[in-house]
Protein backbone atom coordinates (compact mmCIF):
# COMPACT_ATOMS: atom_id res chain seq x y z
CA UNK A 1 0.00 0.00 0.00
CA UNK A 2 3.03 2.22 -0.60
CA UNK A 3 1.16 4.95 -2.51
CA UNK A 4 -0.58 6.03 0.71
CA UNK A 5 2.48 6.17 2.96
CA UNK A 6 2.58 9.97 3.20
CA UNK A 7 2.06 10.61 6.90
CA UNK A 8 -1.04 10.87 9.04
CA UNK A 9 -3.11 8.00 10.33
CA UNK A 10 -5.95 5.89 9.00
CA UNK A 11 -8.17 7.74 11.47
CA UNK A 12 -7.18 11.09 9.96
CA UNK A 13 -7.56 9.86 6.39
CA UNK A 14 -11.02 8.48 7.10
CA UNK A 15 -12.18 11.71 8.75
CA UNK A 16 -10.89 13.81 5.86
CA UNK A 17 -12.54 11.56 3.27
CA UNK A 18 -15.89 11.67 5.01
CA UNK A 19 -15.62 15.44 5.65
CA UNK A 20 -14.90 16.29 2.02
CA UNK A 21 -17.81 14.12 0.86
CA UNK A 22 -20.38 15.59 3.27
CA UNK A 23 -22.54 18.28 1.70
CA UNK A 24 -23.04 21.40 3.85
CA UNK A 25 -26.60 21.60 2.50
CA UNK A 26 -27.36 18.14 3.90
CA UNK A 27 -26.57 19.49 7.38
CA UNK A 28 -28.57 22.66 6.97
CA UNK A 29 -25.52 24.92 6.64
CA UNK A 30 -25.89 28.00 4.48
CA UNK A 31 -22.99 28.34 2.08
CA UNK A 32 -23.72 31.82 0.73
CA UNK A 33 -23.00 33.10 -2.75
CA UNK A 34 -19.98 32.07 -4.78
CA UNK A 35 -18.11 28.81 -5.22
CA UNK A 36 -16.59 27.03 -2.22
CA UNK A 37 -12.94 26.16 -2.75
CA UNK A 38 -13.19 23.32 -0.22
CA UNK A 39 -15.19 20.26 -1.27
CA UNK A 40 -17.68 19.21 1.35
CA UNK A 41 -17.34 20.58 4.88
CA UNK A 42 -14.54 22.83 6.06
CA UNK A 43 -12.52 21.71 9.07
CA UNK A 44 -13.89 24.52 11.18
CA UNK A 45 -17.47 23.60 10.28
CA UNK A 46 -17.02 19.98 11.33
CA UNK A 47 -15.21 21.04 14.50
CA UNK A 48 -18.08 23.34 15.45
CA UNK A 49 -20.70 20.69 14.72
CA UNK A 50 -18.77 18.18 16.85
CA UNK A 51 -18.17 20.52 19.78
CA UNK A 52 -14.35 20.47 19.60
CA UNK A 53 -11.84 23.21 18.88
CA UNK A 54 -10.67 23.79 15.33
CA UNK A 55 -7.06 23.17 16.38
CA UNK A 56 -7.97 19.86 18.05
CA UNK A 57 -9.87 18.63 15.00
CA UNK A 58 -7.05 19.67 12.66
CA UNK A 59 -4.61 17.69 14.80
CA UNK A 60 -6.88 14.66 14.61
CA UNK A 61 -7.05 14.81 10.84
CA UNK A 62 -3.28 15.30 10.49
CA UNK A 63 -2.47 12.41 12.82
CA UNK A 64 -0.96 14.65 15.52
CA UNK A 65 -3.72 13.78 17.99
CA UNK A 66 -4.32 10.03 18.38
CA UNK A 67 -6.41 9.65 21.53
CA UNK A 68 -9.89 11.04 20.94
CA UNK A 69 -12.33 10.15 23.69
CA UNK A 70 -15.34 7.93 22.92
CA UNK A 71 -17.51 11.03 23.33
CA UNK A 72 -15.54 12.91 20.67
CA UNK A 73 -15.68 9.91 18.32
CA UNK A 74 -19.45 9.68 18.71
CA UNK A 75 -19.85 13.44 18.23
CA UNK A 76 -17.85 13.30 15.00
CA UNK A 77 -19.96 10.38 13.79
CA UNK A 78 -23.17 12.31 14.49
CA UNK A 79 -21.88 15.43 12.77
CA UNK A 80 -20.87 13.47 9.67
CA UNK A 81 -24.15 11.52 9.67
CA UNK A 82 -22.26 8.21 9.59
CA UNK A 83 -24.18 4.98 9.23
CA UNK A 84 -23.80 2.18 11.77
CA UNK A 85 -20.99 0.43 9.85
CA UNK A 86 -19.07 3.67 9.33
CA UNK A 87 -19.54 4.66 12.98
CA UNK A 88 -18.16 1.33 14.14
CA UNK A 89 -15.26 1.67 11.72
CA UNK A 90 -14.47 5.10 13.18
CA UNK A 91 -14.43 3.62 16.69
CA UNK A 92 -12.04 0.87 15.54
CA UNK A 93 -9.72 3.39 13.89
CA UNK A 94 -9.66 5.52 17.04
CA UNK A 95 -8.82 2.48 19.17
CA UNK A 96 -6.01 1.52 16.81
CA UNK A 97 -4.59 5.06 16.71
CA UNK A 98 -4.45 5.12 20.52
CA UNK A 99 -2.19 2.09 20.80
CA UNK A 100 1.31 3.02 21.88
CA UNK A 101 2.91 0.16 19.95
CA UNK A 102 1.43 -1.27 16.76
CA UNK A 103 0.53 -4.92 16.76
CA UNK A 104 2.69 -7.06 14.47
CA UNK A 105 1.09 -7.56 11.06
CA UNK A 106 -0.67 -10.86 10.71
CA UNK A 107 -0.02 -13.29 7.87
CA UNK A 108 -3.06 -15.56 7.74
CA UNK A 109 -2.61 -19.07 6.47
CA UNK A 110 -4.02 -20.01 3.05
CA UNK A 111 -4.67 -23.56 4.22
CA UNK A 112 -8.28 -24.75 4.09
CA UNK A 113 -9.12 -27.58 6.45
CA UNK A 114 -10.16 -30.93 4.88
CA UNK A 115 -13.64 -30.93 6.40
CA UNK A 116 -14.34 -27.49 4.88
CA UNK A 117 -13.33 -28.83 1.46
CA UNK A 118 -15.70 -31.74 2.06
CA UNK A 119 -18.43 -29.22 2.84
CA UNK A 120 -17.85 -27.58 -0.54
CA UNK A 121 -18.33 -30.93 -2.24
CA UNK A 122 -21.53 -31.71 -0.35
CA UNK A 123 -22.99 -28.33 -1.41
CA UNK A 124 -22.94 -29.30 -5.10
CA UNK A 125 -24.54 -28.39 -7.44
CA UNK A 126 -24.65 -25.06 -5.62
CA UNK A 127 -21.57 -23.00 -6.54
CA UNK A 128 -19.49 -22.50 -3.41
CA UNK A 129 -16.01 -21.36 -2.47
CA UNK A 130 -13.82 -20.26 0.43
CA UNK A 131 -12.25 -16.79 0.41
CA UNK A 132 -9.46 -15.36 2.52
CA UNK A 133 -10.11 -12.08 4.29
CA UNK A 134 -8.45 -10.29 1.33
CA UNK A 135 -10.66 -12.17 -1.16
CA UNK A 136 -8.16 -14.81 -2.33
CA UNK A 137 -10.02 -17.82 -3.75
CA UNK A 138 -8.65 -20.60 -1.53
CA UNK A 139 -10.94 -23.54 -2.29
CA UNK A 140 -13.99 -24.19 -4.44
CA UNK A 141 -16.31 -26.76 -5.92
CA UNK A 142 -16.69 -26.95 -9.73
CA UNK A 143 -19.54 -24.44 -9.96
CA UNK A 144 -17.83 -22.06 -7.56
CA UNK A 145 -14.90 -21.74 -9.93
CA UNK A 146 -16.85 -21.88 -13.18
CA UNK A 147 -19.24 -19.10 -12.11
CA UNK A 148 -16.47 -16.50 -12.51
CA UNK A 149 -15.87 -17.05 -16.21
CA UNK A 150 -12.20 -16.97 -17.10
CA UNK A 151 -10.76 -17.01 -13.58
CA UNK A 152 -9.70 -20.66 -14.03
CA UNK A 153 -7.25 -19.44 -16.70
CA UNK A 154 -5.17 -17.82 -13.96
CA UNK A 155 -2.77 -19.81 -11.74
CA UNK A 156 -4.39 -20.87 -8.47
CA UNK A 157 -2.45 -18.39 -6.31
CA UNK A 158 -3.44 -15.50 -8.56
CA UNK A 159 -7.17 -16.17 -8.20
CA UNK A 160 -8.63 -13.35 -6.14
CA UNK A 161 -12.13 -11.92 -6.58
CA UNK A 162 -10.99 -8.30 -6.24
CA UNK A 163 -8.25 -8.88 -8.81
CA UNK A 164 -10.81 -10.58 -11.06
CA UNK A 165 -13.29 -7.69 -10.83
CA UNK A 166 -10.74 -5.02 -11.70
CA UNK A 167 -8.21 -6.76 -13.92
CA UNK A 168 -9.84 -9.69 -15.71
CA UNK A 169 -11.16 -8.71 -19.17
CA UNK A 170 -14.28 -10.88 -18.73
CA UNK A 171 -15.48 -9.32 -15.46
CA UNK A 172 -17.37 -6.35 -16.94
CA UNK A 173 -19.37 -8.70 -19.16
CA UNK A 174 -20.03 -11.27 -16.41
CA UNK A 175 -21.51 -8.62 -14.09
CA UNK A 176 -24.19 -6.35 -15.54
CA UNK A 177 -23.93 -4.20 -12.39
CA UNK A 178 -20.14 -4.11 -12.45
CA UNK A 179 -20.07 -0.58 -11.01
CA UNK A 180 -21.97 -1.72 -7.91
CA UNK A 181 -19.80 -4.81 -7.59
CA UNK A 182 -16.55 -2.88 -7.57
CA UNK A 183 -17.83 -0.31 -5.06
CA UNK A 184 -18.80 -3.06 -2.63
CA UNK A 185 -15.46 -4.81 -3.17
CA UNK A 186 -13.42 -1.68 -2.41
CA UNK A 187 -15.54 -0.85 0.64
CA UNK A 188 -14.81 -4.28 2.08
CA UNK A 189 -11.07 -3.95 1.49
CA UNK A 190 -11.07 -0.39 2.87
CA UNK A 191 -12.73 -1.53 6.09
CA UNK A 192 -10.08 -4.21 6.53
CA UNK A 193 -7.23 -1.83 5.72
CA UNK A 194 -8.43 0.62 8.34
CA UNK A 195 -7.89 -1.81 11.19
CA UNK A 196 -4.96 -3.84 9.80
CA UNK A 197 -3.27 -1.63 7.16
CA UNK A 198 0.14 -3.30 7.43
CA UNK A 199 -1.09 -6.86 6.83
CA UNK A 200 1.15 -8.21 4.04
CA UNK A 201 -1.63 -10.02 2.15
CA UNK A 202 -3.76 -6.88 1.97
CA UNK A 203 -0.88 -4.49 1.28
CA UNK A 204 0.28 -6.57 -1.68
CA UNK A 205 -3.18 -6.76 -3.25
CA UNK A 206 -4.02 -3.09 -2.75
CA UNK A 207 -0.63 -1.98 -4.03
CA UNK A 208 -1.11 -4.02 -7.19
CA UNK A 209 -4.62 -2.71 -7.84
CA UNK A 210 -3.65 0.91 -7.18
CA UNK A 211 -0.97 0.62 -9.85
CA UNK A 212 -2.95 -1.34 -12.43
CA UNK A 213 -6.54 -0.06 -12.12
CA UNK A 214 -7.54 3.62 -12.25
CA UNK A 215 -11.08 2.53 -11.29
CA UNK A 216 -9.75 0.96 -8.10
CA UNK A 217 -7.53 3.95 -7.31
CA UNK A 218 -10.46 6.37 -7.63
CA UNK A 219 -12.72 4.34 -5.36
CA UNK A 220 -9.91 3.72 -2.86
CA UNK A 221 -9.44 7.46 -2.43
CA UNK A 222 -13.12 7.89 -1.48
CA UNK A 223 -12.64 5.72 1.65
CA UNK A 224 -16.15 4.21 1.64
CA UNK A 225 -16.44 1.35 4.11
CA UNK A 226 -20.09 0.45 3.61
CA UNK A 227 -20.97 -1.56 0.54
CA UNK A 228 -24.21 -2.92 -0.83
CA UNK A 229 -25.52 -6.01 0.97
CA UNK A 230 -26.32 -8.51 -1.75
CA UNK A 231 -29.21 -10.96 -1.53
CA UNK A 232 -29.02 -11.96 -5.20
CA UNK A 233 -26.45 -11.61 -7.99
CA UNK A 234 -26.98 -11.80 -11.73
CA UNK A 235 -24.29 -13.34 -13.90
CA UNK A 236 -24.05 -13.12 -17.69
CA UNK A 237 -22.15 -16.36 -18.20
CA UNK A 238 -20.68 -17.00 -21.66
CA UNK A 239 -21.39 -20.75 -21.50
CA UNK A 240 -24.62 -21.29 -19.54
CA UNK A 241 -26.29 -17.93 -20.18
CA UNK A 242 -27.84 -15.50 -17.71
CA UNK A 243 -28.61 -16.66 -14.19
CA UNK A 244 -29.70 -14.88 -11.03
CA UNK A 245 -28.70 -16.65 -7.83
CA UNK A 246 -29.31 -16.08 -4.15
CA UNK A 247 -26.20 -15.33 -2.10
CA UNK A 248 -25.19 -16.48 1.37
CA UNK A 249 -21.82 -15.72 2.95
CA UNK A 250 -20.57 -16.55 6.42
CA UNK A 251 -17.43 -16.48 8.51
CA UNK A 252 -15.86 -19.89 9.12
CA UNK A 253 -15.18 -20.44 12.81
CA UNK A 254 -11.63 -21.25 13.84
CA UNK A 255 -10.09 -19.86 10.64
CA UNK A 256 -7.95 -16.74 10.01
CA UNK A 257 -10.81 -14.70 8.60
CA UNK A 258 -11.89 -17.20 5.95
CA UNK A 259 -15.42 -16.90 4.54
CA UNK A 260 -17.70 -19.39 2.85
CA UNK A 261 -19.73 -18.13 -0.10
CA UNK A 262 -22.66 -20.14 -1.49
CA UNK A 263 -25.04 -19.44 -4.40
CA UNK A 264 -28.56 -20.90 -4.57
CA UNK A 265 -31.50 -21.19 -6.95
CA UNK A 266 -35.01 -22.62 -6.64
CA UNK A 267 -35.19 -26.17 -8.10
CA UNK A 268 -37.07 -26.38 -11.39
CA UNK A 269 -36.22 -22.82 -12.45
CA UNK A 270 -34.05 -21.82 -15.43
CA UNK A 271 -31.54 -20.43 -12.96
CA UNK A 272 -31.28 -23.83 -11.26
CA UNK A 273 -30.87 -25.55 -14.64
CA UNK A 274 -28.02 -23.17 -15.51
CA UNK A 275 -26.47 -23.85 -12.11
CA UNK A 276 -26.55 -27.59 -12.85
CA UNK A 277 -24.74 -26.97 -16.13
CA UNK A 278 -22.08 -24.93 -14.31
CA UNK A 279 -21.42 -27.88 -12.01
CA UNK A 280 -20.77 -30.09 -15.04
CA UNK A 281 -18.36 -27.76 -16.84
CA UNK A 282 -15.04 -29.47 -17.46
CA UNK A 283 -12.47 -26.92 -16.29
CA UNK A 284 -9.07 -28.57 -16.47
CA UNK A 285 -7.61 -26.01 -14.08
CA UNK A 286 -10.19 -26.93 -11.45
CA UNK A 287 -8.81 -30.49 -11.37
CA UNK A 288 -5.11 -29.65 -11.30
CA UNK A 289 -4.63 -27.18 -8.46
CA UNK A 290 -3.78 -29.78 -5.84
CA UNK A 291 -4.60 -29.00 -2.23
CA UNK A 292 -6.32 -25.72 -3.08
CA UNK A 293 -9.28 -27.35 -4.80
CA UNK A 294 -12.20 -29.24 -3.36
CA UNK A 295 -12.25 -32.97 -4.19
CA UNK A 296 -14.22 -33.99 -7.27
CA UNK A 297 -16.34 -37.13 -7.06
CA UNK A 298 -18.71 -38.27 -9.77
Amino acid sequence: MAPEQHGGTELGRFLRARRTQTSPDSLGLTTGPGVRRTPGLRREELATLSGVSIDYYARLERGKETRPSPEVVDALARALRLGDDEHQHLRELAARAARTAPEPPSAPSRTVRPHIKLLLETLRPNPAYVLSRSMDLLAWNPGGLALYAGIADWPAKQRNLARYLFLHPAARDVFGDWDNQIRGCVARLRALAGTDPDAPDLASLVGELLLKSPDFAGLWERYDVTGRKYTTKTFHHPTVGDLTLGVQAMQLEGTPGQRLGVYLAEPGTPDHDAMLLLDLLDLTAARTVGDEAAPRHR
